[in-house]
């Protein structure tokens, strides 16, 4: 068979066809953003407000914190369930976990997926919070985030006790959406 311009030219717009939807697929959901705001839970202070944006196979996450005690570390996690109604936040269920994986530390492979690094408030109980994280999604697909809850523990997170890194009760608790 005798290769053509016009095999050349058909060549050519396949292979552009090919690159423009693997472009597109890889950039599908980027830029998908969401946000909880943090209401008080268990007779605490604590409140605060979140922001998940979906960067490739990434999710930057930043918030800021008020209420909580100073100097110190809190637990912050993703949990399964989007329902922040009981006073103490136990409505919001165990931790985001959907391959079934033990606790641990955030990105290590070995973590629920909703491990997230812990929060650090400056002497007045402020907190400004970045940390950018995979294993979960900004959708609300199987391993996505909105329509869950996201919430702040009283103590730090251990990341070894299960199921929930010994990181006391819950002191806020927000809506992904």
């Amino acid at each position: 068979m005798k290769f053509t311009q016009k095999h050349l030219l058909f060549a050519l717009s396949l292979a552009g066809l090919f690159s423009l939807v693997a472009c597109q697929s890889m950039e599908q959901g980027t830029g998908q953003k969401a946000s909880a705001t943090l209401d008080s839970k268990s007779g605490s202070q604590a409140k605060g407000e979140v922001i998940f944006v979906w960067q490739g196979h990434d999710v930057l996450i930043n918030g800021k914190f008020s209420g909580l005690k100073p100097n110190s570390e809190q637990g912050f996690h993703v949990h399964e369930k989007g329902d922040c109604s009981a006073p103490d936040a136990t409505s919001a269920g165990g931790h985001f976990n959907p391959e079934t994986k033990m606790h641990g530390v955030p990105d290590s492979g070995m973590n629920h997926a909703g491990d997230m690094p812990n929060i650090k408030s400056d002497a007045n109980g402020n907190a400004t919070y970045t940390a950018k994280l995979h294993g979960f999604a900004v959708n609300t697909g199987p391993t996505g985030i909105v329509g869950r809850a996201v919430v702040v523990h009283r103590d730090p997170d251990d990341y070894r006790t299960q199921p929930a890194g010994n990181s006391g009760p819950r002191i806020a608790c927000g809506l992904i959406k």
